[in-house]
């Protein structure tokens, strides 16, 4: 069976780039943030170079940091240490978080979860809800069905398997690899252990990025 969580290795070299985007914390983020009780477990799956990690330890939650990439995860370590903040990051893939049962009780994955297959998705959502305790929320993106035809226009586009598309010659390099697109019954679905707080399919950054952003609270 082919691996289809291979988009760390793009990321990878992305983050050893001096302009590497992806280092401003979303205003969604740290709205919800707001709302946490002071001190809760919070993690950042997928952290990247840590934009919303190290948001949040500097605001007093007991962050940990997972990524697939290790060069991201250096470059959060690093700066956790210049703001003198304590954040663990463990490299891993997110299918098999490094994490006890209920160790969290929020879990935050912006622009993650949907680099892969469905089975991917499914085996990445079960980890989630095991690391979540029950109650605990999720805040996440995912990535719309309604972005197929846009995505397609830029670059030719393959199925690969149902809602899982790879897109050659796309001149936004991770599309190469992997990515799934699904529909709001398909999500729902998926995060049949969830109760749904918010969700909502919109242009994510620029015409056309539909993403879901959901809020869910694990049952």
């Amino acid at each position: 069976m082919t691996n289809t969580d291979t988009a760390h290795e793009y990321w990878d070299g992305h983050w050893r780039a001096p302009d590497a985007k992806w280092l401003v914390p979303e205003a969604e983020v740290l709205d919800w943030a707001a709302t946490l009780a002071p001190g809760v477990r919070i993690l950042d799956l997928g952290a990247g170079v840590g934009r919303h990690a190290l948001a949040l330890a500097q605001r007093g939650f007991a962050v940990a940091a997972v990524d697939a990439a290790a060069d991201g995860l250096a470059r959060l370590e690093s700066a956790a240490r210049d703001h003198r903040v304590a954040i663990p990051a463990q490299v891993a893939p997110m299918t098999a978080l490094p994490y006890a049962d209920a160790a969290f009780d929020h879990v935050l994955s912006w622009n993650v979860i949907y680099h892969g297959d469905e089975a991917v998705v499914r085996r990445t959502i079960a980890e989630i809800a095991r690391v979540l305790r029950p109650g605990g929320t999720f805040l996440g993106t995912m990535l719309s069905a309604r972005r197929i035809p846009v995505e397609t226009a830029k670059a030719p586009g393959r199925e690969i398997s149902p809602g899982t598309w790879v897109f050659d010659g796309h001149d936004d390099g991770d599309k190469a690899h992997p990515h799934y697109f699904c529909d709001a019954a398909t999500l729902l679905h998926l995060w049949a252990g969830f109760e749904p707080w918010r969700l909502e399919d919109r242009e994510h950054q620029k015409p056309g990025s539909y993403h879901w952003h959901l809020l869910m609270e694990r049952l």
